[in-house]
């Protein structure tokens, strides 16, 4: 069953989340504008191309740069259509697997891209 289908916006909780699924429906709800969507699909796929590239290449020393296309859109949709703050500031774990999550789930036609 999906998670938070229409993406509607949840209070943050205070406390915290104990599981990912809970953190996670937060998340898409943090993701109402589908060009901040969009942005993260794009990011994570440029991301995953670009640690492909860096391993292929041998190119190890540079490999904690694979991340920067991927924020760096992520941020721009949530500073600039979002208007928000990215969850990545609170919890970089989770908003790291999300990204991903929502990814595949937009990728594979179950979400709304």
């Amino acid at each position: 069953m999906l998670i938070n289908p229409g993406y509607k916006k949840l209070a943050y909780n205070p406390r915290g989340y104990s599981t990912f699924s809970e953190f996670y429906a937060f998340y898409l709800g943090e993701h109402q504008n589908p060009i901040c969507r969009r942005l993260h699909v794009l990011g994570t796929i440029l991301g995953v191309m670009n640690l492909s590239y860096l391993l292929n290449a041998g190119l190890y020393n540079y490999l904690p740069l694979f991340t920067v296309p991927g924020y760096a859109l992520a941020w721009i949709g949530h500073f600039f259509f979002e208007k928000n703050r990215p969850a990545t500031f609170k919890h970089p774990i989770y908003s790291f697997i999300g990204d991903f999550r929502m990814t595949y789930e937009i990728l594979s036609s179950q979400r709304e891209f």
